[in-house]
């Protein structure tokens, strides 16, 4: 799954076009490494999202199409 939608789809942003935007300014990494919105995405991967001066860095424990508001939660650890 592309970078950009699984961060909309596990609500770690809230906006598509957001996380887009975040990916392209380099806010984003996957395993270190600065990461486009169209990268991969797999299960283990350790993404690490800057906001500002507040750093949320998370685990991808699962990766499905579609997922319930109550349910997003499943698809992240924080670490």
């Amino acid at each position: 799954m592309r970078l950009d939608k699984y961060l909309k789809v596990s609500r770690l942003i809230k906006r598509r076009t957001v996380a887009n935007e975040a990916c392209d300014a380099g806010r984003v990494t996957i395993n270190d490494k600065v990461a486009k919105a169209g990268t991969e995405v797999k299960v283990g991967d350790i993404i690490e999202i800057t906001f500002g001066n507040k750093t949320e860095k998370v685990e991808v424990t699962a990766i499905e199409e579609t997922v319930k508001k109550e349910n997003a939660e499943n698809l992240y650890k924080y670490l």
